[in-house]
Parts: C-alpha cells; sequence; structure tokens
C-alpha cells in the first residue's frame, strides 16, 4: 500500500434484519445463486486503518496509540493484526482481518499444496476467534499473480467458509503494459478488474485510490478526475460481477508535497465512497511511519488528523451500517463535473438538483420497497445549499441525521446546506 424522530438502533436493526446476515453484491436479478458471500454481522459496516504488521504489530499493544485508540476513533475493524492481538480486538467488540508475519507472501513461487499449507496455517492462527472476518492474503498484484491467488482464495473458501479472502488491488493510475514492464500486466486498467474478476473469484474487489489528497484539494483536475473515475469503474465491474467492494482513501500528507488532511478532504473521501454504494471503508494509514500528518505521529502522539477522522468516521458508523443493506442503483453528478465522461442527472429519484457547487449523487433501493439518495458537496472550499425535484413530486424527502439517524425535516423546497465535502443521505417515502 502506497499510498417525528425515528431512533438509529431501531432503523439499523429493522434494515440488517430485512436484509440478512450475508454480505452481498448490489447484483442484478440474474445473478448467479452461487454468487461468493462472507460472513459480516447484523448492522455491521467495516472501517478500518491499513497498516502491515511490521509497524502496527507493536503499535496496535501500546496505551493512548493502540487497538483502543482505534475503537475511539470510530474504527469498526482492525487491520492488519497478528493472534497476540485477538483477546484485546474480541474485548473492545471490534472485528479484524488476521495477517502473517512476513510480507508479501510469495504466493507465485509455491506449489499448490504451500498455497494451501500456508493459508491453513493462517486460518489456524486465527484460533476459531470470533473477531476475525478474514485472512489478509495480497496487497496490490499484478495480473501474472492472479492464478496463484485464485488457488490461495479457493483455500480460504474452503477452509474457513464464511471468511474473507483479503486482496487490494491497483488504482488506476499504476503503470500499464507488458507484465515484465508495468505493475498491472494489462494493457488496460478494466482488463486488470476483470481479470482479476475472472480468474481470482473473489469474494469482493478492493482498490486504492490516494488522488484526493494529490490533486491540490482537487486544483489538479486530471488527479481528481482519476478519483472519480476510478470510484465508478470499480463499481461498475464490481456490479457486473456480483460483488460487494470497497474504497481505501487517504488520511495522512501522502507525499511530501501533498496537503494534508482536512475535515473536508476526509469527508468528501467517505462520503463519496458511501454514495458509490461500497460496502466498507479504509484510510491508509494510522500510523505515520514516513507518512506526515497521519492520525498517530511517529512517537505515538494523536494528531489533528485523529480528531478529524474520529468525527467522520463517526458518521460513517451511523450512514454505513444504513446503507449496507441497500442496492446501489445509479451514481449521478451536476456541472461542472470532476470528470467529462461521469454521467449526469436525472436518475430514477432524483429529477434535478440546483447548487452552487458541483455534487455527487447515489441512488439506492432496499427492503420493502425503500428508496435512499445520497447527495455529497464536492467542493472542499465551499459550503453550499441545494435545492432537490424528485423524479415523482408527490414524494416525501427527509434527511437521516449522520450523528445519530433520526429523520429530519427538510428546508422549505426540499433544500439543506452542506458543508465543504459534506454528504447527507435522504429517504423518499410515497405518502399513503
Amino acid at each position: 500500500m502506497k499510498h417525528p424522530v425515528l431512533s438509529r438502533a431501531w432503523l439499523i436493526v429493522v434494515l440488517a434484519f430485512l436484509s440478512g446476515r450475508l454480505c452481498r453484491a448490489e447484483s442484478p436479478a440474474t445473478a448467479p445463486s452461487d454468487a461468493p458471500t462472507f460472513e459480516l454481522p447484523a448492522g455491521f459496516f467495516p472501517v478500518l486503518p491499513w497498516d502491515l504488521p511490521r509497524w502496527s504489530d507493536a503499535s496496535f499493544s501500546g496505551g493512548t496509540h493502540g487497538l483502543a485508540s482505534l475503537k475511539e476513533c470510530g474504527f469498526s475493524t482492525a487491520a492488519f493484526v497478528r493472534p497476540q492481538h485477538l483477546a484485546q480486538v474480541e474485548k473492545l467488540g471490534m472485528k479484524c482481518i488476521l495477517a502473517a508475519p512476513g510480507f508479501p507472501i510469495p504466493w507465485a513461487k509455491m506449489s499448490d499444496e504451500q498455497i494451501e499449507a500456508t493459508v491453513k496455517s493462517l486460518i489456524d492462527e486465527g484460533n476459531g476467534s470470533p473477531a476475525v472476518i478474514g485472512y489478509f492474503l495480497a496487497d496490490e498484484p499484478g495480473a501474472p499473480a492472479f492464478a496463484a491467488l485464485g488457488k490461495a482464495v479457493a483455500a480460504v473458501k474452503k477452509l474457513a467458509p464464511g471468511k474473507l479472502a483479503y486482496i487490494n488491488l491497483f488504482p488506476d493510475y499504476a503503470t500499464l503494459g507488458a507484465a515484465n514492464l508495468s505493475q498491472l500486466g494489462t494493457s488496460t486498467y478494466t482488463e486488470y478488474l476483470e481479470r482479476f474478476c475472472s480468474e481470482v473469484k473473489p469474494q469482493f474487489i478492493s482498490y486504492d485510490n490516494y488522488r484526493i489528497e494529490s490533486s491540490n484539494d482537487q486544483k489538479d483536475a486530471a488527479k481528481a478526475a482519476s478519483y472519480y473515475n476510478n470510484l465508478l469503474e470499480v463499481r461498475r465491474v464490481a456490479i457486473e460481477h456480483s460483488l460487494p467492494f470497497w474504497n481505501i482513501v487517504s488520511s495522512n500528507r501522502i507525499r511530501p508535497n501533498t496537503t494534508m488532511p482536512s475535515p473536508a478532504n476526509l469527508l468528501l473521501q467517505a462520503h463519496t465512497t458511501l454514495a458509490a454504494g461500497a460496502k466498507g471503508l479504509t484510510w491508509f494509514t494510522y500510523y505515520a511511519r514516513r507518512y506526515h500528518d497521519a492520525p498517530i505521529d511517529e512517537e505515538g502522539h494523536r494528531t489533528a488528523t485523529w480528531s478529524y477522522l474520529k468525527m467522520v468516521n463517526e458518521q460513517v458508523g451511523v450512514l454505513g451500517p444504513i446503507l449496507m443493506p441497500l442496492k446501489s442503483t445509479g451514481v449521478y453528478f451536476t456541472e461542472p463535473l470532476p470528470a467529462q465522461s461521469l454521467p449526469m442527472l436525472p436518475g430514477a429519484l432524483v429529477e434535478s438538483i440546483t447548487c452552487s457547487s458541483p455534487l455527487m449523487i447515489g441512488e439506492f433501493t432496499g427492503p420493502s420497497d425503500s428508496r435512499y439518495a445520497m447527495i455529497v458537496n464536492l467542493s472542499l472550499r465551499e459550503s453550499a445549499r441545494f435545492t432537490l425535484a424528485p423524479h415523482d413530486a408527490h414524494m416525501e424527502i427527509r434527511q437521516i441525521s449522520p450523528a445519530d439517524g433520526s429523520i429530519l425535516l427538510m428546508e422549505e423546497g426540499n433544500s439543506a446546506w452542506l458543508a465543504a465535502g459534506q454528504g447527507v443521505l435522504l429517504r423518499f417515502t410515497t405518502p399513503k
């Protein structure tokens, strides 16, 4: 990795009960009945840091900056942990992804027997802990590694059914070309994603993209466009293959010359991820190491980023479980578009929106024909008021509070204010 009031609890419980316990893809009606699944607790939305064991091993055991601080900062999942962390993860009521001590694992150099034995050893280290939701297999593999990784994923499915075989993919700005000359080993990014799905047969797609942090607060239009294009292309391929997807975004100053994390750019990364229908959110990284302005600095102290991230994670902790059982049905943008190829309104729910800032709109359907839309202010500098016209003028629209899940009234004319980078989840109902 380089780079009237409805309680929140009641709403989450009802939606989770109706959706069942399996984390399933936002799949079309023709999705195969044997689409791969992995089990997550009802009402659970994964929010995790991305920290390799070589630096998290000792840090997770720290006092003010260890596993307990992750919980305090709003994370639901610890990654990546070793067996000695499992008891505390369980005590904290969190989940985790278990990693092998060595990294990377040379899957391509192993025989089939060695691959299965390595997977079994990692699973055995979990010792049946209920905190473990999956096992870390690889980060940013190129296409030449897919054949071996497919065998490792199959071993996880065989030996630990219901657990996640965790692999994270490159972003769309990784280098293309011949296998011995590029990172992806393919001629296009789409080919990379498609081959991953067909050859590895994964249970989900995870990828990383740090262009919001490296785009100078989106002043570099090309880099900002990469973020949105990458998000929608992963979403498209994930839906095509009946898979959920997770997004990894930046919670540090990814390079010395890039902007630092701010409330606005952290909010934007989180809420655009949710609006696109992602089923998990990951932050790179929690611990600084060579990265500046991470939530925890080199000496184990909490930074301003820690406070910003806590606020953002707490909002995701409210909205994520509500969105988890919903199906993403469309993503749209308003002008000025952050990338020219992005789809524009109208959608199935939202006919039009007037706003001084560009917006991203994600539409969803859920149990009992419930309908939602998430609206995100894409400006990192300005607050903005939007006014929404629904496709069906008779529909009633309410906001869902990102603080506690309460149902809030909108202003006259279906209007609301959004701070820079902020998103709002709306519920659409037809009056009886």
